[in-house]
């Protein structure tokens, strides 16, 4: 069966949560791994959650039609973006979930996905 695209890309996120956590913890116990340091691998997968947050709290979107209920999910993500434009880090993480968003609505509007 299908999975919901809203289950997927909730998905998709929480295992980024959770690996990001899992780094910091990894960090915090003396690792030597390039990129964000702990605190703002922590602060990335808080930023992962909340854009799960943000898709638990949409109607469900239907698989056969996704485009309306994604686009609806977009204003919300790119106000929380702009509301961490001074932390480069946080601000990729909702690029990078409004970037897949809007690939999933064209793909939508094309009769894709």
């Amino acid at each position: 069966m299908r999975e919901h695209i809203e289950q997927y890309l909730i998905k998709r996120f929480t295992d980024d949560a959770r690996i990001l956590r899992g780094r910091a913890t990894s960090l915090r116990s003396g690792a030597n791994m390039p990129g964000p340091d702990a605190a703002t691998s922590e602060r990335m997968a808080g930023a992962c959650e909340d854009v799960a947050d943000v898709l638990r709290g949409i109607d469900d979107i239907p698989v056969d039609n996704p485009r309306d209920g994604l686009m609806a999910v977009l204003s919300a993500l790119e106000q929380r973006m702009h509301e961490h434009r001074s932390d480069s880090q946080l601000r990729a993480v909702y690029a990078g979930a409004i970037s897949r968003l809007r690939e999933i609505a064209e793909a939508a509007g094309e009769g894709g996905e």
